[in-house]
């Protein structure tokens, strides 16, 4: 996710024994370079990350996990599951802009 979108910060702790899991819009992906191609490595995140209620909530976006995060292989050979845990921390501009957009179209006033 962060190879597209530059402005998005990653936890990266030291990862823990805790599993990344990916909602069904993410399913398959590769947290740190979006492919869905060879998945090999399973993706361990940091005890913050996988804590109260952010326990089985998807890596990249926050929503519902239903599966295991794998690194691709690409970025196991690269040695990228190694920098610590991979969950975004922060929502984007592009988010962010979406939600005051909505919030002046129902309000009406700018």
């Amino acid at each position: 996710m962060s190879r597209h979108h530059p402005d998005l910060v990653m936890c990266r702790k030291q990862p823990g024994i805790a599993i990344g899991r990916l909602c069904d819009k993410c399913d398959g992906k590769c947290p740190v370079c979006d492919s869905y191609v060879r998945p090999t490595t399973l993706v361990r995140i940091c005890d913050e990350c996988s804590f109260g209620n952010y326990q089985n909530k998807c890596v990249v976006c926050g929503g519902e996990g239903i599966s295991d995060a794998f690194y691709c292989f690409e970025c196991t050979r690269l040695e990228k599951d190694r920098d610590g845990c991979p969950k975004i921390i922060n929502l984007g501009s592009s988010r962010t802009d979406l939600f005051y957009q909505k919030k002046t179209n129902r309000t009406g006033t700018y």
